[in-house]
């Protein structure tokens, strides 16, 4: 089985490729979901509480708007977070890895696969590149937030060059450009690479 990172900056388009290879028959792992579940774990809320206090704490639960707000403004307090999370999101994509033994080939999508240093591990690398400006739109619609909050958490990414120049493969979804066609064609380069 090959190991295959799917990434791009916010609002690139990543959960739509990713539905794509999905209807492909190829397992996706979503980095971003999964570690949305971590934030449950004991261990972790009781080092988010010592480090933030209760101010982002809706009753037991942490509030994820609330730690947005903190962590996308502030590099250090985002490096703290992402080392209670990242570890466990590897362990457990290695988990699954091991639940989808026989299958040619998976994909992780992972908003940061390049900034936290995770594309050394997989074989091949797919870029959803897109304009800053679509993406900003994209995520202000389906996030009902401000441009502001959008650009806050864009900063905290590698641009968009970049992680381009880090890819094997590049999928252009600008609304102009098709991407089945362009998934296809990686699915069934993926698929020879396999053989």
């Amino acid at each position: 089985m090959i190991k295959i990172g799917l990434t791009g900056n916010i609002g690139s388009g990543k959960s739509t490729v990713a539905r794509v290879f999905n209807i492909l028959g190829v397992p996706v792992y979503h980095s971003d979901e999964r570690a949305k579940g971590f934030l449950h774990y004991k261990g972790v809320k009781g080092r988010l509480m010592s480090r933030f206090g209760p101010v982002i704490f809706e009753g037991t639960e942490i509030d994820r708007r609330k730690l947005a707000g903190i962590v996308f403004n502030d590099k250090e307090s985002l490096g703290f977070l992402n080392s209670l999370i990242h570890p466990l999101v590897r362990r457990d994509f290695e988990e699954w890895c091991a639940e989808k033994n026989g299958e040619p080939y998976v994909v992780q999508e992972a908003a940061i696969l390049f900034e936290s240093g995770l594309y050394k591990l997989f074989d091949k690398t797919i870029v959803i590149a897109c304009p800053e400006e679509i993406a900003v739109r994209r995520v202000m619609e389906r996030d009902h937030v401000r441009e502001e909050e959008v650009r806050a958490r864009m900063k905290n990414q590698r641009g968009q060059e970049g992680k381009m120049k880090l890819a094997d493969y590049i999928v252009v979804n600008d609304n102009a450009k098709m991407v089945i066609p362009q998934v296809l064609k990686i699915h069934k380069e993926l698929i020879l690479l396999i053989k």
